[in-house]
This record gives C-alpha cells, sequence and structure tokens, in this order.
C-alpha cells in the first residue's frame, strides 16, 4: 500500500492529547505504523554521565505516534486533508505516474518510482 504520510511532510495531529499541533516529520516507521513528528509527544529520557552527556539528566525528545492520529496538511488550506491518489497508465497498463493529492486536488507529491533498467549479466 502506498504511504500517505512521508518523511519531510508537514502533518497535523487529528487526536490524542496533542490534538491540532502541526510539524515536519522526521521519520516514518512502517513496520510500526508510526510516525515521529517534530515537536510533538514530547517525553523525557533519563540519561546516565557520558562522554556525550558529561551532565547526565533529563532529556526531552520527541517520541513516535499512530499513523492514523495525523494527516498531511493541504498546502492551500493549511489544515489537515486526507489523501488519495492519481495513477497514470500507458496503453500496456503499465504506470507512468502516480500522484498523491489532497482531497482538495492540490498536488502533495509525484510518487512515481524511477524506473528499474535491465543491465547485461543481471537476472
Amino acid at each position: 500500500m502506498a504511504a500517505r504520510v512521508r518523511k519531510d511532510d508537514i502533518v497535523e495531529v487529528i487526536a490524542g492529547a496533542h490534538k491540532g499541533a502541526q510539524g515536519k516529520v522526521l521519520k516514518v516507521f512502517r513496520d510500526k505504523q508510526r510516525v515521529l513528528v517534530e515537536g510533538v509527544n514530547m517525553v523525557y529520557r533519563h540519561v546516565a554521565r557520558s562522554r556525550r552527556h558529561p551532565q547526565g539528566g533529563r532529556i526531552r525528545k520527541e517520541a513516535p505516534i499512530h499513523l492514523s492520529n495525523v494527516q498531511p496538511v493541504d498546502p492551500k488550506t493549511g489544515k489537515g486533508t486526507r489523501v488519495r491518489f492519481k495513477v497514470e497508465r500507458d496503453a500496456n497498463g503499465r504506470i507512468v505516474s502516480k500522484q498523491r493529492l489532497s482531497v482538495s486536488g492540490t498536488v502533495l507529491s509525484d510518487v512515481t518510482r524511477a524506473k528499474k533498467t535491465k543491465t547485461a549479466g543481471s537476472k
């Protein structure tokens, strides 16, 4: 299934304690269906003294939230929107282009992957 939320997207939280907050997606954990959003779901991490953290103490960092609790922000309206896909195919039925669109029709990104070309010696 195609990714409705990708890294570097601006998303809006639609459920939970941080409802209404917007932020940039830092990382997507596809296997766990979670995303790390900048400035959302901040938690404390207690760290011991080390070379990296000579003082030790508590560090604030983002914790992942479930993918179903976020929606990409429509650039036209500035609010969260559902995502649909527009697929164009050639005469043979192969996908030529695929785009992520907001419900209002604004293009969020082009999802088409680069074609794999066979080279001599490859199977």
